[in-house]
């Protein structure tokens, strides 16, 4: 588990105190529970919101990388800890609308029961990019190579399970191209490989191949979202295959958290995401800064359940438990 405490320096990052908001008394520390370790975009994001923390509510705030069985030790954690305001889960959208359906009873908490919402955090998308030794710059032009190379048909993720795996998925089954899955641990892996030819496709965040593409030493040939730092990137929509999904990060708290609590939380960090600087601070890492209210963020993570279970059970994937 790696501990890090968020203390000064929040002004210069851009975080807005907060006036006229009332300070939670008790506990003084507020533990942000990330269930992955340290680094990416996890590590961006819970900066931020142990920064707007401890700057708009005189709090200190401690993040906590607390891994383990793809996130579910972290979650659990939270999930069984008091509702008084003193620990906070930063998690994806994975272990919330996705893992019911992965997991089932097996899954050790209800995220819809043992969770209350707080805010959505950023949005981000999926890509599928290719080594530069694949000689296609179109989706068409790819899936045409593929079936006339059935050695070439396999496609990389951070692991098997993860969101990117049942985007992975989609794809080749609108393609009509049986595409054999390779699992990495992590996507770092997988894009350095996918760099070197050693794997043929990888698909993963677009935020993992942002600065690959810019430097063109791989070839992104579609994304599941328009975003503006992937120009000439057509969705895949767009290059004529009907493949959606994206995925976000949010905040959650333990269940039966007093609403004045969650409330709280909700302002501090939803006032400070509509920042230009915040916003910016999420662009450059390949995120959509958003913030919701709670009820919103409740109706996102249930219409996510509702459009990922089908895909996963139609996959028939199994996971090692």
């Amino acid at each position: 588990m790696q501990r890090r405490t968020f203390l000064a320096g929040a002004v210069a990052a851009g975080i807005l105190p907060i006036t006229n908001t009332t300070i939670i008394a008790q506990p003084s520390v507020t533990k942000i529970i990330f269930p992955y370790a340290a680094g990416g975009a996890g590590d961006t994001l819970s900066r931020f919101v142990a920064d707007a923390i401890q700057q708009s509510l005189g709090k200190s705030a401690i993040v906590e990388n607390r891994v383990g069985a793809a996130g579910r030790t972290g979650v659990k954690s939270v999930a069984t800890s008091p509702g008084d305001g003193g620990t906070l889960l930063l998690t994806p959208i994975a272990p919330i609308s996705v893992f019911p359906h992965v997991y089932g009873d097996k899954l050790g908490y209800e995220p819809f029961l043992d969770l209350e919402p707080i805010t959505q955090l950023a949005t981000f998308d999926f890509s599928l990019a290719v080594a530069n030794r694949v000689p296609a710059n179109t989706l068409a032009e790819l899936f045409a190579w593929l079936k006339a190379n059935p050695t070439e048909q396999s496609f990389a993720t951070p692991g098997a399970g993860t969101l990117p795996y049942f985007f992975g998925l989609q794809i080749g089954k609108a393609a009509g191209v049986d595409l054999r899955h390779v699992s990495y641990r992590g996507s770092a892996a997988a894009v350095n490989d996918l760099v070197g030819g050693q794997i043929p496709i990888v698909v993963t965040t677009t935020a993992d191949v942002v600065a690959q593409q810019k430097a063109r030493t791989i070839k992104v040939l579609a994304t599941s979202e328009e975003q503006p730092f992937m120009a000439g990137v057509p969705t895949f929509e767009k290059a004529g295959f009907k493949i959606r999904g994206n995925g976000w990060y949010a905040v959650y708290a333990p269940a039966k958290t007093p609403p004045g609590i969650l409330d709280s939380f909700n302002k501090v960090i939803t006032e400070n995401l509509a920042t230009e600087t915040i916003k910016k601070r999420f662009f450059d890492i390949g995120m959509v800064a958003t913030g919701t209210s709670r009820e919103k963020l409740s109706h996102i993570q249930k219409v996510d359940s509702e459009f990922w279970g089908p895909i996963i059970k139609a996959s028939g994937f199994i996971p090692q438990q």
